[in-house]
């Protein structure tokens, strides 16, 4: 067991967890460079930026760069959703055209429009598990999974009740039409890279 652990044992045991308190102890761990952290359900997860991971998430955000300034846009940047101790850095988000960050400095998942995660080997569950029911919850209108390894794409929409009723998955090579969505764009899939 990990100083880390006693921590989070120490503060689960006297109901003092709070995200605020996990990422004040991830900012000071020697995380390596290149690896994007997040907190799942009170579950510390690290993931390492791949090349093909990160090639995909340039090619989606260049592609809603034709549509949006790059302030609604970003990638890896903590925003708290409904559910125990989410802390999450999404791959991409887009951000509503009227958000604005608290007195933390940080965005509402109310202000979320589309969040865009790439599968990585280690946290896959995540994306396809708690982290799709947490942006059901938090009523994100557009949730895309993207899969390198398989070469398909899931498009999650109408959140209701902590799911998302509408699903299309298909593959690498087949466009993405939001267009009936607040996104309103088809974003391409034939360069995307995959595992």
């Amino acid at each position: 067991m990990t100083v880390l652990d006693d921590r989070i044992e120490m503060a689960e045991s006297s109901d003092e967890l709070t995200l605020d308190t996990m990422f004040g102890w991830l900012e000071k761990m020697p995380i390596p460079e290149g690896y994007k952290t997040e907190i799942v359900g009170g579950q510390i997860c690290m993931s390492p930026q791949r090349r093909t991971h990160w090639q995909i998430i340039f090619d989606i955000l260049d592609q809603l760069r034709s549509r949006y300034p790059r302030q609604r846009l970003m990638s890896d940047v903590r925003i708290d959703y409904p559910g125990r101790l989410n802390g999450f850095a999404t791959d991409v988000t887009l951000i509503a055209d009227d958000a604005h960050v608290d007195d933390k400095g940080r965005w509402h998942y109310k202000d979320v429009e589309f969040v865009a995660e790439v599968i990585s080997k280690d946290t896959a569950a995540n994306d396809y598990g708690p982290k799709k029911t947490a942006y059901a919850l938090a009523d994100v209108p557009v949730y895309l999974i993207v899969d390198a390894y398989s070469g398909k794409w899931h498009l999650h929409t109408q959140p209701k009740d902590g799911e998302y009723r509408g699903e299309l998955s298909l593959d690498f090579g087949d466009a993405i039409d939001l267009t009936g969505t607040v996104v309103g764009l088809v974003l391409k899939t034939d360069e995307f890279p995959r595992d």
